[in-house]
């Protein structure tokens, strides 16, 4: 609205009289519960600024963590799958944390995708390594089949809470409704992405999986069940709440 950014905002003088009829339509909307992100058109991510609006998941601060963990293991080369891109947070922080990384970001929603395709065409132009947008829906075992028992990496932050579960109204009016729930149980996505995964990893490969903070122990034990993974854990949020899994692929293993 005011063309600044924002660490220059304390050296605004003040609104002009138009600045300041947009500046009460907006408060307006937000008390009306449209997300800040809608308002301003952008929401940060780790160290980007995506442009996000309806028809993408706006991401949250707590998927950072999920990020963060996966950079930690991502260096120049690897291959790297980011199920469920949505705005290509995941994806676009990897490939602007770890330059040189091969990163693959799959979206099966229209909408979200136009939003991807923006933030990917973006990022690049600024001089981040391009991503590989592919539209396809993550529990097709035919989705980057070429790539399977090759990924170094697959992040994902799929939709995972319970149909019919509370959420605040931002998330329930503005949200994509199958960006956030997943059946009854919340993991009608997370249960095919586990085998997807298992799939795709090379042995030694890493999977990241946000979940709902109701799944602290169920996830693992998917994991577990599925017998291609070893090394399993959950970490917690910095809110202290079970937030996503981690998981490394094992060889000759037969689920």
């Amino acid at each position: 609205m005011l063309g600044v950014p924002r660490g220059r905002l304390a050296l605004i003088d003040g609104f002009t009289a138009d600045q300041l009829a947009e500046f009460d339509a907006l408060v307006a909307r937000r008390a009306a519960g449209e997300p800040v992100q809608h308002l301003v058109g952008i929401a940060g991510f780790r160290h980007l600024e995506l442009a996000v609006g309806p028809g993408v998941f706006v991401p949250r601060p707590e998927t950072e963590l999920l990020a963060g963990w996966g950079v930690t293991l991502i260096t120049a080369g690897a291959t790297v799958v980011d199920l469920c891109a949505g705005s290509g947070a995941i994806a676009l922080s990897v490939a602007n944390e770890v330059p040189g990384a091969r990163v693959y970001a799959v979206e099966r929603s229209p909408a979200a995708l136009s939003w991807l395709r923006r933030n990917a065409e973006a990022r690049a132009a600024a001089g981040d390594t391009p991503i590989r947008v592919v539209e396809g829906d993550v529990t097709d075992p035919a989705v980057l089949a070429e790539l399977d028992g090759t990924v170094d990496v697959v992040l994902c932050n799929p939709p995972y809470v319970p149909a019919g579960a509370a959420v605040p109204a931002d998330v329930a009016d503005h949200d994509p409704y199958d960006a956030v729930f997943a059946g009854a149980d919340g993991l009608e996505v997370i249960r095919p992405v586990i085998a997807r995964a298992a799939a795709l990893l090379r042995p030694g490969g890493y999977l990241v999986v946000e979940h709902d903070d109701s799944h602290a122990t169920v996830v693992p034990a998917l994991l577990r069940a599925d017998g291609r993974f070893v090394d399993i854990e959950d970490h917690q949020d910095l809110a202290g709440r079970s937030r996503y899994s981690t998981a490394r692929h094992v060889a000759d293993c037969t689920p």
